[in-house]
């Protein structure tokens, strides 16, 4: 069977569109760590997320030399702690859930883009390399003060 020209050429365009999409989502994956968030497996209930651990106390905690673990709760409409401060170069390890819908945390100008699902605790690793002040911002429609909900993560 011999197919006209113009078949193959767009069997041919169509089997490179498609390798260029797999080595690019590969590269992404794999050299600039552009991955889902994993930790969709722990779980706790919305209603008690301030009552239970780590959560009960929300923030900032140094776990090693330049290594930050950071406890974040978000609600309609803030993130509770608000401000976030680490020292340049730090690693830091977010730790985030939900207590009431489902919200984002997206920090501009990094790869740290999470999905907040209530009751999922989300977990997502960064290094901070660059001083400077970073919004944390919520990405998902949260309700009428969606606009309002944001945060600070200052890189000193």
């Amino acid at each position: 069977m011999d197919l006209p020209r113009y078949e193959r050429i767009w069997l041919w365009f169509g089997s490179g569109s498609l390798l260029f999409f797999l080595v690019v989502t590969g590269f992404m994956g794999v050299y600039m760590g552009l991955h889902p968030a994993d930790g969709m497996a722990h779980t706790v209930e919305p209603e008690r997320v301030e009552e239970v651990a780590p959560f009960a106390d929300p923030g900032v905690y140094q776990t090693g030399p330049n290594e930050f673990e950071a406890r974040i709760v978000s609600f309609i409409f803030g993130y509770t702690p608000n401000e976030i401060r680490v020292p340049a170069g730090s690693t830091v390890h977010f730790k985030v859930t939900s207590r009431d819908v489902i919200h984002g945390l997206f920090i501009p100008g990094t790869s740290v883009n999470l999905m907040l699902t209530p009751g999922h605790i989300t977990e997502y690793t960064h290094q901070f390399k660059q001083p400077g002040e970073y919004l944390i911002l919520c990405h998902e429609y949260c309700g009428s003060g969606h606009h309002y909900m944001q945060g600070r993560l200052i890189v000193e």
